[in-house]
């Protein structure tokens, strides 16, 4: 069975404390940001996810986005994409509208490839005529994943101490 992407669902708990876990062990921090748990309870992460997708979420200076998990037949977590709608000030420089991460003992399977399809599909039913996808310069695995799906590197800034490169995705 192909993985499959999905919105969070209780039963995922179990899972997504493994895929945690799993980030934490290898003292790399989570990507995208949004699969964080900090001291959250799972039910509470799940509220959190659902109000991020609404109109209230501007209220803190946010724009509505989606979490998705790439899940396995088995339920198991392989990656997390976070969709943010629109772009504001901050998105439109450092972070874009897609941000993606895939656990580390399932690197290099194409699931990266596979998320940010399978997300793009969706931005075409949002009716989102093209995406900005971001990523540090020389990570060149996440640079090609945004290739392969569709990326032209439209210029490289530095921000943070950091050389990001932005591509545009036109759906």
């Amino acid at each position: 069975m192909d993985p499959k992407l999905i919105l969070p669902y209780s039963e995922l708990e179990n899972s997504y404390n493994e895929y945690v876990d799993e980030w934490e062990s290898y003292n790399e921090p989570l990507v995208p940001a949004a699969t964080i748990r900090g001291f959250h309870t799972f039910s509470e992460l799940l509220e959190k996810w659902r109000e991020e997708t609404t109109e209230e979420i501007r209220k803190k200076d946010l724009v509505p986005s989606t979490l998705y998990f790439l899940i396995d037949e088995n339920e198991k977590i392989l990656g997390a994409i976070h969709l943010r709608h629109e772009l504001n000030d901050f998105l439109f420089k450092l972070g874009g509208n897609i941000g993606y991460g895939v656990r580390p003992t399932e690197r290099k399977k194409g699931y990266a490839s596979v998320m940010l399809k399978l997300v793009l599909e969706k931005c075409k039913t949002m009716n989102m005529k093209k995406v900005l996808v971001t990523c540090i310069k020389g990570n060149t695995a996440s640079a090609n994943t945004i290739l392969a799906n569709g990326g032209v590197l439209e210029n490289e800034v530095y921000i943070h101490n950091k050389m990001m490169q932005r591509y545009w995705i036109i759906l």
